[in-house]
C-alpha cells in the first residue's frame, strides 16, 4: 500500500518513512510542494501526508488543488503551526485529518490506520435515501438524478447524517466528531444545516433532513405525514 509523503524537513520525513516501512507501507517522498502535487496528480496512493509549510508550495494549496481535479484519495495534514483557525481552514478545503508536531508516532500510525480504513468502506459504499445519492468515493451528490454542490463542510455533515440515518446527532458531536472541531459555537452547526437545507430542499416538496428540537438533526426517508 503506497503512501506519499510530502515533508520538507529531512529528520521528520525520515523517522515517518522509517516508521510506515516498519509497519508495512511503500513510501514515496517530495520535499518540495510544487513535486508533491506533481506525484500526488500522476500517482495512485492510498494516502497523502501533507505538511503545511513547504516549499514551491503550501500545503493548503496541494490539497485544495487535488479536490478540485476530484482527487479523492484521503490526506493527513501535518503541521506545526496548531491554531485553531488553520485546522479548520484545512478541513473546510478537503483535508481529511489533521495532526500538529510535534506528535507521538504511534498517534500518526492509529491516524493513518483510521483514514485508510474509512476510505476501503467509503470506495464500496453508495448511500441512497429515497431520491438522495452520495457517492462517497468521489464526493459526489445528486437529488433525483440532480448533482448538487456542496463545500467540504457541508458535505461532511450530509455524509454522516445519511450515514446515521433516523439516528439524531447532536450539534455538540458533529462538532467534535464529523468536524473536529471542538472551539466554535453549536449555533455554528444550525447555520450550516441551513445552508444544507436549502441546497437539498429545493424544488422538492419531501423534506430529508429534520430538527428534534432540544437535541439536533436527523436525516430520513419522507413519512406520508412529512408530505404537506
Amino acid at each position: 500500500m503506497r503512501i506519499l509523503l510530502i515533508e520538507d524537513e529531512g529528520p521528520i520525513a525520515e523517522v515517518i518513512a522509517l516508521g510506515l516501512e516498519q509497519a508495512g507501507y511503500t513510501i514515496e517522498a517530495a520535499d518540495d510542494g510544487r513535486v508533491g502535487l506533481d506525484m500526488a496528480q500522476s500517482g495512485t496512493y492510498a494516502l497523502i501526508i501533507l505538511d503545511l509549510m513547504l516549499p514551491g508550495m503550501d500545503g493548503w494549496t496541494i490539497c485544495k488543488t487535488l479536490r478540485e481535479e476530484r482527487n479523492a484519495t484521503p490526506i493527513l495534514m501535518l503541521t506545526a503551526r496548531d491554531a485553531v483557525k488553520d485546522r479548520v481552514h484545512g478541513l473546510e478545503i478537503g483535508a481529511d485529518d489533521y495532526l500538529p508536531k510535534p506528535f507521538d508516532f504511534s498517534e500518526l500510525i492509529a491516524r493513518v490506520q483510521a483514514l485508510l480504513r474509512r476510505d476501503r468502506m467509503h470506495k464500496t459504499r453508495v448511500i441512497r435515501i429515497a431520491d438522495l445519492e452520495i457517492d462517497t468515493r468521489l464526493r459526489r451528490v445528486t437529488r433525483a438524478g440532480q448533482e448538487i454542490t456542496l463545500t467540504p463542510r457541508e458535505y461532511a455533515l450530509l455524509e454522516a447524517l445519511a450515514g446515521h440515518e433516523g439516528q439524531v446527532l447532536t450539534r455538540d458531536l458533529i462538532l467534535e466528531q464529523v468536524w473536529q472541531d471542538e472551539e466554535s459555537l453549536s449555533n455554528t452547526v444550525d447555520v450550516y444545516v441551513g445552508l444544507l437545507r436549502r441546497k437539498l430542499h429545493s424544488g422538492h416538496a419531501e423534506k430529508l433532513i429534520h430538527t428534534v428540537h432540544g437535541v439536533g438533526y436527523t436525516l430520513r426517508a419522507p413519512h406520508p405525514e412529512d408530505t404537506p
